[in-house]
């Protein structure tokens, strides 16, 4: 599969709706090196992909593969050595720093796999924050953090400081502030890695949630294909910095279904296999790698 061209079971969105908007986010040749004393590091190798507005995209490979890279890209916490990536038409490499945190601020959600929760503040608090920087009315502030922590289920646990819930409520706080600001892309960087299953399971059944009910774009770093294959709309493999596969496992289940077998053809299993084998030649690129 070539890196740069998309899989033709990805022309069609698993929303037809999605089809008629722009993209939300749209990298060209993004490319971002480092150097390591006589090394250069290509964390990011020519990556050229689209996000549709409304989708669910997880960013799957091995650790070094560049998949956090193009999240920090996105977000604007990095800059590109050279290529453009485009949020909502707007080219994140020639926006300011000011133009850049004030993107972050009212675009962005973050959510990481470590809460980044600040221990000397309550929950509350916490959740609070991005609306002191957004200038936001300090009598709005509290109702608006009340019910952002209501839409996660810990209404009770308002005046609670980080150290006295378990892993799963802390990353129920850190979704609550990442939303807090009515953002229009929501960018999660294994946010389950810290988290045992069921807890995993309850945070990403709420991040599906706010991508369908709120129509927000959602782009996931993960390493476990189980969960994107669950969750996910598409599937984006990246090795060594390069995209090297690009799948939509629900159009992938529903050609399989759809085929009817002739005299002597192969029969649906087969074509489900043949499919899925997309999905294993990139794998085996990750790795091998």
């Amino acid at each position: 599969m070539s890196s740069t061209s998309r899989s033709s079971l990805n022309n069609a969105p698993a929303d037809p709706a999605l089809a008629t908007q722009a993209p939300a986010i749209r990298a060209e040749q993004l490319c971002r090196y480092y150097r390591m004393g006589e090394t250069l590091i290509r964390a990011v190798d020519g990556v050229t992909l689209e996000v549709r507005a409304g989708e669910f995209v997880a960013l799957l490979g091995s650790s070094g593969s560049g998949k956090s890279s193009v999240l920090n890209l996105i977000a604007g916490l990095d800059r590109p050595t050279s290529g453009s990536v485009m949020v909502h038409e707007r080219d994140l490499a020639q926006l300011s720093r000011e133009e850049l945190a004030r993107y972050r601020l009212h675009t962005v959600g973050m959510v990481f796999q470590s809460f980044n929760l600040i221990a000397s503040m309550t929950l509350a608090e916490n959740v609070e924050l991005p609306m002191r920087f957004a200038e936001v009315n300090r009598g709005k502030r509290d109702g608006l953090a009340r019910e952002a922590l209501e839409r996660v289920g810990l209404q009770a646990r308002m005046s609670h400081r980080p150290s006295e819930l378990s892993g799963g409520e802390q990353q129920r706080a850190a979704l609550a502030r990442a939303l807090i600001n009515r953002p229009q892309l929501l960018l999660a960087d294994e946010p389950t890695g810290n988290l045992d299953s069921h807890t995993g399971t309850e945070i990403m059944n709420m991040v599906r949630e706010f991508n369908q009910q709120l129509g927000m774009t959602v782009v996931m770093v993960t390493h476990e294909r189980a969960l994107a294959e669950r969750y996910a709309q598409r599937l984006i493999f990246l090795a060594d910095g390069k995209l090297v596969g690009d799948v939509d496992p629900e159009a992938m289940k529903e050609l399989a279904s759809a085929y009817t077998p002739v005299p002597g053809g192969v029969g649906p299993l087969t074509i489900a296999m043949l499919m899925a084998n997309t999905v294993q030649i990139a794998e085996q690129h990750l790795c091998s790698a």
